[in-house]
C-alpha cells in the first residue's frame, strides 16, 4: 500500500463501521456486534488522537501499531458480520 490508509487520513470514517455494527447488533442482538462496534469506535478515537498529535510526538511516519490493529479489526469485523447473518436456532 502506498502512503497512509484512508482511516489514517480521515479518522472520522472509522465511525461508519461502528455505526453499521451497532445497528446489526441492535437488530440481531449479538454481543459480537457490540464488540465490533466498540472496537471501531475506539479505533476512530485512537486514530483521531494520533492525527491531532495527542499520542504522537510528531514522528509518526512509521505506524507499526497498525500491524496489530488492522488484523484485529478485520477479525472482529468478520466474526460480527458472519455471526450477525446467522439466524438464532430456536429449540423446539
Amino acid at each position: 500500500m502506498d502512503g497512509p490508509g484512508v482511516f489514517v487520513l480521515h479518522p472520522w470514517l472509522a465511525m461508519l463501521p461502528s455505526v453499521g455494527f451497532g445497528v446489526l447488533a441492535a437488530r440481531r442482538r449479538r454481543v459480537v456486534g457490540w464488540v465490533a462496534a466498540a472496537a471501531w469506535l475506539l479505533y476512530a478515537a485512537y486514530e483521531a488522537a494520533m492525527s491531532r498529535r495527542f499520542l504522537c510526538s510528531g514522528e509518526c511516519d512509521i505506524r507499526v501499531d497498525l500491524l496489530l490493529l488492522y488484523p484485529a479489526l478485520l477479525l472482529i469485523s468478520l466474526a460480527a458480520a458472519l455471526l450477525g447473518r446467522r439466524r438464532r436456532r430456536v429449540d423446539a
